[in-house]
C-alpha cells in the first residue's frame, strides 16, 4: 500500500490491429473504454474501468496508472478481455490489446 502512495502503480498496453483499423476511446462519464470496429464488428466491446484510474491513450498505446494495484490491474485485464478473438483462428486473427508493461518491467522479453 506504501509503494502505490509513493510511486503509483503503471500497465501499459498496446492495440494491435492488423485486419481492420480499430478505434478506442476512454468514455469518462461512463468509466469505459470503447473498442469499435474490432474484426469488423458493428457493435462496439465496453471494457470497465474502475474509479481512481487515469487512462491515457495515445496513438497505439494505452497508458493505466493508480494508487490501487487491484483497480488498475483489473482495468487493465478488462481491456484485454474485452478484445478477444472469439470462434476464429487465433493463429491468423492476432489482433487485440495486450498488456506489454506492468510497472516498468517488460512484458515482452
Amino acid at each position: 500500500m506504501i509503494k502505490g502512495v509513493k510511486e503509483g502503480y503503471k500497465y501499459k498496453l498496446q492495440i494491435a490491429s492488423l485486419h481492420f483499423p480499430m478505434n478506442v476511446r476512454f468514455d469518462k462519464e461512463k468509466n469505459v473504454v470503447e473498442i469499435k470496429n474490432f474484426l469488423g464488428e458493428t457493435k462496439e466491446r465496453l471494457a470497465k474501468i474502475f474509479p481512481g484510474v487515469e487512462v491515457k491513450i495515445e496513438k497505439e498505446f494505452i497508458t493505466l496508472e493508480g494508487i490501487d494495484k487491484e483497480k488498475v490491474g483489473q482495468s487493465a485485464a478488462n481491456i484485454e478481455t474485452a478484445s478477444k478473438v472469439r470462434n476464429k483462428d487465433k493463429r491468423i486473427f492476432q489482433d487485440g490489446i495486450w498488456i506489454i508493461e506492468k510497472n516498468d518491467k517488460n512484458l515482452l522479453e
